[in-house]
């Protein structure tokens, strides 16, 4: 039987859920999120990773959560400032701490604000990133489009999340093997963020919707699909 997408609460907000985010070890995910995101960067400018005119410029992190990517892209390339918001207070007090103590103050700005309303102009952002917000949306088409809306044409749009695995022998499998180690709360975490994931399917169709070929949607593990597309403006 097919498991069905249940929702969990739009904003972890409260003090336990943003220290139990901020101590479990993302760096392997985030590392490679950011790895990925400039391979692919790359390969839309035609600039190698290391060359110096290759440059990310202005980017926009969607449910920054604690900021963790943004000093991982940070330290990994040194041409681009990030703005990371989040609608949680609680995530983004623990995110303070974390640029503050790797220096990064001066190129990450954090702000509350909702992604489904962001209010910042169209194009204002070359690059538009996200890791795990569209499971906490009920209706995430709204902030899709908002996504592309405040990416300038020919700009980057570069999206990763959970994927809602087929069933719940599937689901808890892959809560074991990854957070089999993590306290039982932060098990509950995953194995709810899990069953609020999309499939492949769903994104894609929701992708499609926004005029992008739905191909540009791929599973890029067993438990993530990764939307990386460039902008192209509507002629």
């Amino acid at each position: 039987m097919t498991l069905e997408r249940i929702l969990e609460p739009e904003v972890m907000d409260s003090d336990q859920e943003a220290q139990e985010y901020n101590e479990m070890d993302h760096s392997t995910v985030n590392q490679k999120f950011v790895q990925e995101l400039l391979a692919f960067a790359s390969k839309a400018t035609g600039y190698d990773v290391s060359d110096e005119e290759f440059e990310l410029g202005d980017v926009i992190d969607l449910g920054t959560g604690t900021a963790l990517i943004p000093n991982e892209l940070c330290k990994q390339h040194e041409h681009c400032r990030v703005m990371a918001i989040d609608l949680a207070a609680s995530m983004l007090d623990l995110a303070y701490y974390n640029i503050e103590a790797h220096s990064m103050t001066e190129r990450i700005t954090l702000a509350q604000v909702d992604a489904k309303k962001m209010g910042y102009d169209d194009g204002m952002f070359d690059v538009a990133i996200s890791n795990s917000i569209i499971h906490h949306i009920p209706e995430p088409l709204g902030s899709l489009q908002e996504m592309v809306r405040v990416t300038s044409d020919e700009g980057i749009v570069f999206v990763r999340d959970l994927m809602r695995p087929d069933d719940a022998k599937a689901l808890e499998g892959i809560v074991q093997t990854y957070a089999g180690e993590e306290s039982e709360y932060s098990q509950k975490l995953f194995r709810d963020s899990l069953h609020a994931a999309l499939s492949l399917d769903e994104i894609r169709e929701f992708v499609a919707k926004l005029g992008f070929d739905p191909q540009t949607v791929q599973a890029t593990s067993d438990r993530h699909w990764t939307w990386a597309a460039v902008n192209e403006p509507v002629t």
